[in-house]
């Protein structure tokens, strides 16, 4: 994998084309061989989940990534950032997941962000949560239709709702991994521009679907 300064990361992943492709390819590298590391205290590689849970957090790191490199400040290496967008997004999905070999304690302790309310919540939805779930996903389902292509909405459910892996995906949309990640990408800032517009936010949708 070639080094790339900070500055080049930036350029490579800030333009379309094979500079980005092969960009993405060296993060999708650096953040497979970091997971394991990091994630070591709260879950063993050697563990059945593992390796999806690594495939679904590189999927999300390298989409975040893309969405905030104008955030990026340079106060550390390009990588380490990149780092800790990572650690931080699979200890989300640890707690978000309730994988039981994690220490919820260890895992609150060691993340930032609150834990989502749903994830202690009653485990018995009443009738006024399964009645804001219906509005909810009413209203998600419109703005789904209304602002996504056909593409991006199959993109969408093959990977947010089937749960398929990414080379699966690409398969059958007949196209490649890089692409895929920018058709997510764009779909991404459709439906979050669309959400803000409604005064959703995809937190919101998150905890309500999380309260069982």
């Amino acid at each position: 994998m070639p080094t790339r300064t900070n500055k080049a990361w930036l350029s490579d992943l800030a333009t379309p084309g094979p500079a980005r492709e092969a960009a993405l390819e060296d993060l999708r590298e650096v953040i497979h061989k970091g997971l394991p590391y990091a994630l070591s205290r709260w879950l063993s590689p050697d563990q059945p989940q593992f390796n999806s849970l690594v495939e679904e957090v590189t999927q999300e790191t390298l989409l975040r990534v893309l969405d905030q490199l104008n955030t990026f400040e340079g106060r550390s290496q390009f990588t380490t950032w990149v780092h800790k967008i990572a650690v931080r997004i699979a200890l989300t999905e640890l707690r978000r997941k309730r994988w039981r070999d994690s220490s919820l304690d260890e895992l609150t302790e060691n993340e930032d962000v609150p834990p989502p309310p749903g994830l202690l919540a009653d485990p018995q939805a009443g009738p006024e949560t399964s009645a804001e779930r219906a509005d909810m996903l009413a209203r998600v389902s419109r703005i789904i239709e209304e602002e996504l292509t056909d593409r991006q909405r199959q993109a969408l459910l093959l990977l947010g709702v089937q749960d398929m892996p990414m080379e699966d995906a690409a398969r059958k949309l007949k196209t490649n991994r890089n692409a895929l990640y920018k058709l997510l990408h764009d779909a991404r800032l459709r439906l979050r521009r669309r959400l803000s517009m409604e005064d959703i936010s995809p937190y919101e949708v998150l905890t309500l679907f999380e309260q069982k």
